[in-house]
């Protein structure tokens, strides 16, 4: 049972290629449309991603300023604490210094010694200051005003 085709109408096979072509033309633009539809998602994602990577970057890079920040902190602090400490050594020193210093100086400038005797009338002073080899003595009597 063979079918043979039967040929068609001229007009008839203008129409199926005008129909033929109105359908292509509207599978192309389905395609095209897809096809445009489908950049458009591409180009947000890609947006995204860039976006998203970048904000990525910008986290890590503030967490490693912050890190950074705060080992200079510390670094700083560690050092001011060892000259701190070390002040205080050298403050120590100049203070063990200056006492073994004035005592030095007080023993070796010289000294008083002396004695009174007090009466009702008078006031009698010996005094004796030394001054490294050489000594000096004063002996004084002064008198009391008395009032009748």
């Amino acid at each position: 049972l063979s079918r043979k085709k039967k040929k068609l109408p001229d007009r008839e096979q203008k129409a199926i290629k005008i129909q033929a072509w109105w359908r292509g033309t509207l599978v192309r633009r389905t395609l095209l449309h897809a096809a445009l539809r489908a950049c458009m998602i591409q180009h947000w994602w890609k947006v995204m991603l860039a976006k998203l990577l970048e904000k990525r970057k910008r986290a890590a890079l503030e967490f490693y300023s912050q890190q950074e920040w705060a080992v200079v902190k510390l670094q700083s602090l560690v050092r001011m604490w060892h000259i701190r400490l070390r002040y205080c050594h050298l403050l120590h020193a100049v203070r063990i210094i200056q006492v073994y210093w004035r005592w030095h100086n007080c023993h070796t400038r010289g000294f008083f010694h002396g004695s009174y005797d007090l009466t009702a009338t008078h006031l009698g002073l010996e005094l004796e200051i030394s001054l490294g080899s050489q000594i000096c003595r004063i002996t004084d009597c002064i008198p009391f005003p008395i009032k009748n």
